[in-house]
């Protein structure tokens, strides 16, 4: 499998991981389309939103981007969290991964 989050997450491509535990790593989005812009991956491959039949890993991504909201400070401001799923919901990387956004209105 060539993939690049699987890489990013066994550090196979260095990237400065903002957060890792042994179910997740978060880092800054290459292209950001906001002040703040967290991808939060599952460390295990995961296609999509569809193959995921864990709940606890769900509720896992879920737990760790409200952590690093608040770590960041953007909390009680408020964020955006994004999972797109499949060509037609926009997903680009075929490894499931959550968006956390803020830092400014979100429209």
């Amino acid at each position: 499998m060539d993939c690049i989050f699987c890489k990013i997450a066994k550090q196979e491509i260095p990237t400065k991981l903002i957060y890792e535990d042994d179910l997740v790593v978060a880092f800054n989005d290459i292209h950001p389309k906001a002040p703040h812009h967290i991808l939060i991956i599952p460390r295990q491959h995961i296609a999509t939103l569809n193959d995921l039949d864990n709940p606890n890993l769900g509720g896992h991504l879920l737990m760790v981007a409200k952590k690093l909201a608040a770590e960041i400070g953007i909390a009680d401001a408020g964020y955006r969290l994004i999972i797109n799923c499949n060509r037609n919901g926009g997903q680009e990387v075929f490894h499931l991964h959550l968006h956390l956004l803020g830092g400014r209105q979100l429209r």
